[in-house]
């Protein structure tokens, strides 16, 4: 394993190295960095052209001032990196020019990426069982629709409705009793198509999903919980149990009970520390701390699981940890609901839901408000990159698991008598995610190259518009850090998806 890492590695450094001199040097060929200086009417314009000139060396041909370059770029291995200056960026270093951006960026895609992922082959992998069904057909349809329709216009349909509709709601929200029919036979319909069965089946899930979509709207007008949305402990303890008993039932399968005890008794214990948690919460005042008390609950979840599991303490502290990290999750979106009210006080003219930018300039409040921000101008984003990824890896998920079920040693699983959750999680979705998880690395590291046209409509300033700005005005040092971090990303990402073909399959080796 560690030679093949580091073989891959040195094979990662020379394309590096070769790809970044084809784009140094095409980039400074085809762009003229004077070009705004040339038609400025400045009485010192050839002053400042002859100061720029010596800035960035452009009196030398564009091979040596690679050299120049790369010799900066290389202090990077001692982490003391020396990209040049951005001049089209006030002259800024471009490693703070590209931190900012990188940043910006990674908060804009990691929600994106995720959601996509777990969504999408979630619904790729039910759409594979129910094959040839009504929902498999819906499915398909919608995920070509969606493939097919440009970001541009997803982003314009999620600004028009998602914010600007959707804010006029929430400053009178009234939710009819037709909508309320209308959305439960949609969530009806839905949840029909997913678990299937016979019609006596489906007829009762139909009415299952009906009454308690109606009733949960009916709950919220009542409440008036779009002014004052909470969780409270009764979400969380249902939030927590339903984790507990869908985790376990992919993980382990409901009849392994001492698992599910594990997971129960997690959810237990957040129930019982809601309260005290509510205190906690208004000493924890920045985000590292909030990072150290989520790495605390899963160490909880792993210790109940260690100490519930019996034989089985590995599965159960693996599928405990993930339930208790659910649960905690929750909880702090309860805690972060209850700054709503005085938050909507606070930028009146803005709406609760944001379509430009990536805060609210000179907002005040503690960690609390700062999430409640950063989530307000994160979720129509978000929304947009996560539907064209969710409907690719639907289509991905779908044909990869097909594939599989046909193979041998499926049948073989199945004629051992084995439950058909073993057949499909442990013998199956193994293999089927070996060329999803290609794809994935590839998207990640494309996705952290910034997302251009979505970054432009909700005025993101990340690193798609880093780059935009370094080719307009032809500036080398700002395009190659650009380069540098999202070629290093993509290497690195190839790298993790080869390392991740020998734990999906045993039979894989790297060496």
């Amino acid at each position: 394993m560690l030679t093949f890492i580091l073989r891959r590695l040195g094979a990662i450094l020379l394309v590096l190295l070769v790809a970044s001199f084809i784009v140094y040097n095409l980039t400074a060929i085809g762009s003229d960095p004077l070009a705004d200086l040339r038609g400025s009417t400045s009485s010192d314009r050839q002053e400042r052209i002859d100061q720029r000139i010596e800035q960035l060396s452009l009196n030398l041909p564009p091979v040596v001032r690679y050299f120049t370059w790369l010799g900066g770029a290389s202090k990077c291995l001692i982490f003391q990196c020396d990209l040049g200056i951005a001049f089209s960026r006030s002259d800024q270093p471009v490693t703070a020019a590209v931190a900012n951006a990188a940043s910006s960026t990674i908060q804009l895609v990691t929600a994106a990426t995720i959601i996509a992922i777990i969504v999408g082959i979630t619904i790729g992998i039910l759409t594979a069982l129910r094959q040839y069904s009504g929902f498999d057909y819906t499915v398909t349809f919608l995920t070509f629709i969606v493939y097919s329709l440009p970001i541009f216009w997803i982003a314009v349909l999620l600004k028009e409705y998602g914010a600007i509709q959707f804010n006029q709601f929430l400053a009178d929200p009234y939710i009819s009793i037709p909508a309320m029919i209308v959305s439960g036979l949609i969530a009806g319909v839905i949840f029909m198509s997913v678990l299937g069965g016979d019609v006596r089946k489906r007829l009762i899930t139909f009415g299952s999903a009906f009454a308690a979509v109606v009733l949960l709207l009916a709950f919220l007008q009542v409440t008036d919980w779009f002014s004052r949305p909470t969780v409270g402990i009764i979400g969380v303890i249902i939030t927590g149990l339903a984790a507990a008993v869908g985790v376990t039932a992919i993980s382990t399968g409901l009849a392994n009970r001492r698992t599910l005890y594990a997971a129960l008794i997690t959810v237990a214990v957040w129930a019982a520390l809601y309260q005290p948690m509510q205190y906690l919460f208004t000493f924890v005042p920045q985000g590292w701390m909030l990072l150290g008390m989520y790495v605390v609950s899963i160490l909880l979840g792993v210790g109940v699981g260690l100490l519930i599991g019996g034989e089985g303490k590995k599965e159960a502290a693996r599928t405990a940890a993930i339930v208790s990290f659910i649960t905690f999750f929750v909880m702090v979106i309860d805690r972060t609901m209850l700054v709503y009210p005085d938050y909507l006080r606070r930028i009146p003219q803005s709406g609760a839901i944001a379509t430009i930018g990536s805060e609210t300039p000179n907002l005040r409040g503690d960690m609390w408000f700062q999430i409640m921000d950063g989530f307000t101008h994160l979720i129509l984003p978000t929304i947009a990159l996560s539907l064209v990824s969710i409907a690719a890896y639907t289509r991905y998920a779908r044909s990869s698991l097909l594939e599989v079920m046909n193979q041998d040693y499926v049948r073989t699983a199945r004629a051992k008598g084995l439950s058909e959750r073993t057949v499909i999680v442990r013998h199956a979705m193994r293999n089927a995610l070996i060329p999803i998880a290609t794809i994935i690395a590839f998207d990640i590291g494309a996705l952290i190259g910034g997302a251009v046209i979505t970054e432009t409509i909700f005025a993101w300033r990340g690193m798609g518009s880093l780059f935009v700005t370094g080719l307009e005005r032809g500036d080398v040092n700002l395009v190659m850090g650009f380069f540098v971090v999202t070629g290093v990303l993509a290497v690195i990402f190839n790298l993790i998806a080869d390392l991740l073909y020998s734990a999906l399959d045993p039979r894989i080796r790297v060496s």
